[in-house]
């Protein structure tokens, strides 16, 4: 749940209330607006720049509490760097870190946005607001002591911008996107006694439905009517039946085929039989992270009305040992027909989401097929959780998602696929094993997740690293992240709107 922040725009020369925050460069010079407004502590800055040895590195701030010669109660000047060199992403990190610097204690804020010899259009201050948004975002639904009411009173923060018709129209698709991302946080931040995946499925659709998504689910007896047996297998160990939840929404032309987005969702993942160390176990309420973001991205793309037809399916299964549980030596038979030798069990994820391509492939014949997986411990290891690791079978669908990525700060990193990895999952015994072993264990797991894809054109993101957060993030103070709402809006955006 996100704290009560909202956020208007007003015309750059409107009256400053509350907090005042303003915006510097490398030569600690200020904007013409800005300059009024300061005017009045002049000599209160130039002594705090001196002390400080402000040198207006980007990023930095200096803090005056009620500066003589000003009503504003704090006066934060913040610098931005180079002016003329800022990225979307900077000013979307320039909103986070804004946030950041607004007591809790305030109830009102102002963020002048000027800047000299620069001017900062309406998708700079559109970024800026979102990363205000962003930043502000809590989860403390299961606290029982709160913070004073007081200081639960809300925050009206205003940003002053040189176009404000033009701000709020860049804001409202904005908007949507961030709704999409808190949504995707709270889905991964919940506990999983209360998120299984009946309840997932159950707040996917009262959620999307609002917008006009249409959403079909899929019970365990539609699951094997429909042949998704891998899928079921996961499951069969849990009390809690598994679900397939179908997104659609139809924005683009009648007819014209959809883009899609598949997502892991193991609400819980205790590595079945093959089960994990009891050491932070508790993160794997975390396992959902693609499935969280796919039911996100749909939000955001119906929320602002995309011109894209595009579909969504998520797997949401629990992965559970109890004497009805999945075996190592089992062998399933998947929706394609493939047959699959379980060597762990707590490669659990790729069983779901092969079925689930599968069924996409089938049933919408889509452009692409996208799917984001919480599928790999090695993914963290080769890149942190800097980058989602990208594997695809399609070099524009990569160039694209690299592109994205640059833009949203979102970014991805492309790994190889190859016949000498995927000789690694062929078994003895059926036509696949789900692990490689030990080595390159991301990119196995990526090969056995193409043997699903056929011709389409596929992208898989693992993101074990990015859907699940450090407080310390730009924009993200809470432990779901709800990365990939972005950079997937932006891809649409880019390239698959009419």
């Amino acid at each position: 749940m996100s704290d009560p922040v909202t956020v208007s725009f007003s015309r750059l020369t409107a009256a400053p209330k509350g907090v005042l925050i303003v915006l510097t460069d490398e030569s600690l010079a200020f904007g013409t607006q800005t300059q009024k407004l300061v005017k009045g502590a002049d000599k209160a800055l130039t002594r705090a720049f001196d002390a400080e040895r402000f040198k207006g590195k980007a990023g930095s701030t200096i803090d005056l509490l009620a500066p003589a010669g000003m009503d504003a109660p704090r006066l934060v000047v913040m610098s931005v760097g180079k002016a003329a060199e800022l990225k979307p992403s900077d000013f979307l990190k320039l909103g986070g870190a804004a946030a950041c610097r607004i007591p809790s204690s305030a109830r009102e804020a102002t963020i002048v946005l000027d800047l000299p010899g620069t001017k900062i259009g309406p998708d700079a201050a559109a970024e800026v607001a979102l990363g205000l948004l962003l930043r502000s975002y809590t989860f403390d639904r299961y606290k029982s002591k709160k913070k004073d009411e007081a200081e639960r009173s809300g925050l009206a923060v205003t940003l002053l911008v040189s176009d404000e018709a033009g701000t709020k129209r860049a804001f409202a698709a904005r908007q949507a996107v961030g709704d999409g991302v808190l949504f995707a946080r709270d889905l991964v931040n919940e506990p999983p006694n209360v998120l299984d995946p009946p309840e997932f499925a159950r707040r996917a659709e009262e959620h999307l439905s609002a917008v006009g998504v249409e959403v079909e689910v899929m019970d365990d007896a539609a699951l094997a009517e429909a042949g998704l047996r891998a899928l079921l297998g996961v499951g069969q160990g849990s009390i809690k039946e598994s679900r397939v939840v179908v997104m659609r929404w139809n924005g683009g032309p009648q007819g014209e085929a959809p883009v899609a987005f598949i997502g892991k969702g193991v609400t819980f993942d205790t590595g079945g039989i093959s089960i994990k160390p009891a050491a932070g176990m508790e993160d794997m309420k975390g396992d959902m992270g693609g499935a969280a973001c796919v039911t996100g991205l749909m939000y955001a793309l119906a929320a602002r009305k995309a011109k894209v037809n595009a579909v969504g399916l998520i797997g949401l299964v629990e992965n559970m040992p109890d004497g009805a549980a999945q075996r190592p030596g089992d062998i399933v038979t998947s929706l394609s027909g493939q047959t699959i030798e379980i060597i762990n069990t707590d490669a659990e994820g790729r069983l779901v989401l092969c079925d689930v391509l599968w069924y996409a492939k089938e049933r919408f014949k889509p452009k692409f097929m996208i799917d984001l997986a919480t599928l790999t411990g090695a993914i963290l290891v080769a890149l942190g959780g800097e980058y989602a690791g990208l594997f695809s079978n399609d070099d524009e669908l990569s160039e694209r998602l690299a592109k994205a990525g640059q833009e949203t700060g979102e970014r991805v990193w492309r790994l190889p696929l190859g016949p000498e990895y995927d000789k690694l999952i062929d078994s003895k015994f059926a036509d696949m094993k789900n692990t490689g072993g030990r080595h390159a264990g991301s990119i196995t797991a990526a090969q056995f997740l193409q043997r699903f894809v056929e011709k389409t054109p596929w992208a898989h993101l693992d993101v074990a690293g990015t859907a699940m957060s450090s407080p310390t993030s730009d924009i993200n103070r809470s432990w779901g992240s709800g990365w990939g709402v972005r950079l997937l809006d932006q891809l649409v955006k880019d390239h698959y709107e009419g």
